[in-house]
């Protein structure tokens, strides 16, 4: 098992950046990949980001491209995710999560085989 613990969500406005991280516990070896997603409610959990732990190659959503950078710490087993010229509908709880191995699509949360409780981010106009 690998605990995932979000941190940095909050509101901001429109416009503004928020920084958030998500530091991973417990069998954290042979990660193949760590994403970001996120979850309005009401709808679907969203892929948002995901980056290859060995290498770095990144992946984003076209709503995010341009706006958001997701990076990682390979030595502190974290991930982060910079968000840039935030807007209203980026508004979701933020979920990172742990593919350890390329089954399916780094973009399908189904993917993934852990995930943190969630951070919730909140853009105002």
């Amino acid at each position: 098992q690998v605990q995932l613990v979000e941190s940095g969500g909050g509101l901001v406005q429109a416009g503004d950046s928020l920084r958030l991280s998500c530091a991973a516990s417990g069998r954290t070896f042979s990660t193949y990949a760590m994403g970001w997603f996120r979850q309005a409610p009401g709808k679907e959990r969203e892929f948002v980001a995901a980056i290859k732990w060995s290498g770095g190659s990144t992946f984003y959503a076209d709503s995010v491209k341009g706006r958001f950078t997701i990076s990682r710490d390979n030595a502190q087993n974290t991930v982060y995710l910079q968000m840039n010229s935030m807007k209203s509908e980026d508004t979701a709880v933020y979920y990172c999560a742990v593919d350890k191995s390329p089954r399916w699509g780094l973009t399908l949360a189904r993917s993934y085989d852990s995930w943190g409780q969630g951070t919730q981010v909140t853009v105002s106009s």
